[in-house]
Order: C-alpha cells, then structure tokens, then sequence
C-alpha cells in the first residue's frame, strides 16, 4: 500500500474486501491481528465484531509468526532507488520465501503461546 495506513483504509481496502469474505467461508475460524493503530481504530474494531477474534497481550509481538517473515524479507532486501524497484523486490522476495520456513513457524505457534503463558504475558524467547 502507498501512503498511510489509516483504520478508514484498513477496513476499505483490507478487512472488507479480503478479510471478511475469506473468514465468512471459514466457519469457525478465528482472526488475530496486532494492536497497530489502524488494526486498534474504533472503525476497524466495528467492523470485525461480526467476526471472531483473537485478542493480542499487550506486549507480546512475539506470538506472530510474521514477525519473523518480515525479519527475513528484511534481511534479504537489496537498495532500491525507487518505490517501483522496492515493490518488484518485495515481491520477488514473498514469491521465494522458502515454504518449510513458513510452515515451521505456524507450527510453532502452539509453543509460542505455551511460551507466553509461561511467562505470563511478557517476552518469550521467540
């Protein structure tokens, strides 16, 4: 996305129409999110009552996989010179983010909880 990311735009360019059409076909499924603000802003929050979601500890960015998915692309990004040459970038990175690392991470999730359990809300070593 260009520009500022604001709770207006989260849910009109996001939430509807992504995130809700693909939870409404997941019975039972359960969103989380992070405590950005535009994830936080009261419009974003209004429209996600109709669905389920899982609340996110204060201080515990350490439960998301994603965290360290950004963390790679990171570390693998070139210079760019340009928000065209940044976008091809980032795409070619996503598109060969290896798929044993992803799925190791999702299936570290049950630990990354028992973790912040643990400790009682608080940073984990993840």
């Amino acid at each position: 996305m260009r520009g500022t990311l604001t709770g207006q735009r989260y849910v009109g360019d996001i939430l509807r129409p992504h995130v809700g059409p693909f939870l409404n076909g997941l019975p039972g499924a359960i969103f989380q999110q992070d405590n950005a603000r535009p994830h936080a802003a009261r419009v974003a929050q209004d429209f996600l009552r109709h669905f389920q979601t899982l609340p996110w500890p204060g201080c515990s960015p350490d439960l998301s996989p994603v965290m360290h998915v950004w963390d790679q692309l990171k570390r693998q990004m070139p210079s760019c010179h340009s928000v065209h040459d940044l976008e091809l970038a980032v795409q070619d990175l996503w598109a060969h983010l290896p798929q044993d690392n992803i799925r190791c991470l999702i299936n570290s999730i049950p630990d990354r909880v028992a973790a912040c359990i643990a400790a009682g809300g608080g940073l984990t070593s993840y």
